[in-house]
């Protein structure tokens, strides 16, 4: 590679690790091209597969400011996941990859310039995705809102039923 290609590859990379929300890096060693383009498909619009080379990509993190113990990972073939938006929607796109193809191995990443090890990306790829836990917390904003306005609805309608058993007790002595 020319000195020149190498630079605008280390800029490009860069750029990647600073634009994107997150970063996973995996092992593919063994994986077919066309498996490689499976999980292209399974990651989603989001994330973008890349295979790397380790040196332009231990330059490019540390030139983006990521932590040491990231910079420790880029050991044997790397690919990296870069995700530009719902982090969690590639994690399982990894997670389910490598549960039918073993030669993908998660080694760890970085999701919003915190370090995460391989069980912290699959505990995340566990959650259900941003817009289901969005209408869960609007759902359950609506339920005490409801809650409430029977409580306050409750107080005087009682007392207008009191009021009503005084007059009728009234009435009939």
């Amino acid at each position: 590679m020319a000195r020149a290609d190498k630079d605008a590859a280390v800029a490009e990379l860069t750029e990647e690790f600073q634009s994107s929300s997150g970063a996973v890096l995996a092992e593919y060693r063994g994986l077919t091209t066309a498996q490689i383009s499976q999980l292209r498909r399974n990651l989603g619009q989001n994330a973008r597969f890349r295979v790397v080379k380790n040196t332009l990509t231990k330059i490019a993190a540390d030139r983006a400011g990521l932590d040491e113990q990231v910079l420790d990972l880029f050991q044997g073939p790397s690919a990296i996941a870069f995700v530009k938006g719902d982090v969690v929607e590639a994690a399982k796109g990894l997670r389910d990859f490598s549960k039918t193809n073993q030669h993908l191995v998660i080694k760890g990443g970085v999701i919003d310039g915190k370090p995460m090890s391989p069980e912290q990306i699959t505990k995340m790829a566990d959650l259900e995705s941003r817009e289901v836990l969005l209408s869960k917390l609007a759902g359950a904003l609506k339920a005490k809102q409801g809650q409430a306005a029977a409580v306050f609805q409750a107080l005087p309608s009682k007392t207008v039923r009191l009021a009503q058993a005084l007059h009728d007790k009234q009435a009939e002595s």
